[in-house]
């Protein structure tokens, strides 16, 4: 067999071009388009972005501060049955505790019931992962390789449904409103379904598919801290049980403070409550069961409205004024150092 032979490159020979090829693109000649930053585009634009983040600033501040909001208190109120809570073995006794207060005025338009937690942190990174998606969308997995140990199956090995720590720490105090009305209570109805996202109550969250709820979770057991299995969430809608309840939804989405609320529950409008909340004495009547003493925490009912921009929480529109005001501040320091300078060459100039 011939060999192949390399024959070295003549002496004299050009080396071979490692340089790109003479095209517009790869000579980096297309078109662009380049702006000229003169002191009049570079002032205007500082001025308008603080002239329209300033705008929109206040008119965030105002509509938050129009928001009616009524917060109250029950950590200290409900002290029997925080102190009855510390004790584990008291997990399957009932107890109840009132708070009365006062609406001075008419609360108008839709009312929502929110709770409120302080000090409680879910957003340590095993308390996130601790959950498995693939379970809460009603697929039979094997949940003992998810994330969600110490709280996915019991010493006998029968696993819990929902596994994880976010459901096992579930809030479960039930809070039930009352009107005092010519020395007459008048429980305000409340609506416990439709405040979930409807991507969660339709995508992320499904049961399993059986003939009945309760035949789809067998084999399983609920949590450690739950006083009720998964399907019997809520025993008067059999739709709002399982993976898809409202409660355990709105849960299930952490917080990333240690100081947050979510949506509970939210007022019908019907009959004395037509029009909203009526002034006049009310009265929470609770059932005490999230124990927050261990923690240093606190616990608050917030009855609210709503406006165009969301609830009580004027961050955003201070976020808006102090952009707004670091704009225009900048604009007139650049406009000061523009004359300044300007002056100096018009000395200079002259000399």
């Amino acid at each position: 067999m011939k060999s192949k032979t390399s024959f070295p490159p003549q002496e004299g020979a050009a080396p071979p071009s490692r340089c790109p090829d003479n095209s517009a693109f790869k000579q980096q000649r297309l078109p662009a388009w380049k702006p000229q930053l003169t002191i009049a585009s570079v002032l205007s634009s500082f001025f308008l972005t603080g002239a329209f983040c300033l705008t929109v600033g206040i008119c965030l501040v105002l509509s938050a501060n129009s928001v009616r909001e009524v917060q109250v208190d029950y950590s200290d109120k409900c002290s029997d049955c925080s102190k009855l809570r510390e004790n584990s073995s008291n997990w399957n006794k009932e107890c109840h505790c009132s708070v009365n207060f006062t609406l001075k005025e008419d609360i108008l338009g839709d009312v929502f019931m929110y709770y409120g937690l302080q000090n409680f942190y879910q957003n340590h990174r095993r308390y996130v992962m601790s959950r498995s998606d693939a379970q809460l969308l009603g697929r039979n997995v094997n949940i003992q390789r998810s994330y969600c140990a110490p709280f996915s199956t019991y010493g006998n090995g029968t696993p819990m449904a929902p596994c994880g720590a976010i459901a096992n720490s579930m809030f479960n105090d039930t809070i039930d409103l009352f009107y005092n009305r010519n020395s007459s209570e008048i429980q305000v109805p409340l609506l416990k379904t439709g405040n979930s996202w409807w991507t969660d109550k339709n995508v992320k969250f499904r049961n399993p598919e059986s003939y009945n709820l309760s035949s789809a979770f067998a084999g399983t057991a609920r949590p450690p801290y739950w006083q009720k299995p998964a399907y019997l969430l809520d025993e008067e809608d059999e739709r709002n049980n399982g993976y898809v309840n409202d409660d355990f939804i709105i849960w299930m989405r952490v917080s990333a403070f240690a100081t947050f609320r979510n949506l509970y529950r939210r007022v019908r409008r019907i009959r004395h409550f037509a029009e909203g909340l009526p002034a006049g004495n009310y009265t929470f009547r609770i059932s005490y069961n999230f124990p927050v003493t261990k923690f240093k925490g606190r616990k608050h009912v917030i009855l609210s409205t709503v406006v165009w921009s969301g609830g009580s929480n004027p961050f955003l529109g201070i976020a808006y004024l102090v952009t707004g005001t670091a704009a225009t501040l900048t604009g007139f320091v650049i406009t000061g150092i523009h004359l300044k300078l300007r002056k100096k060459k018009t000395y200079f100039q002259k000399q």
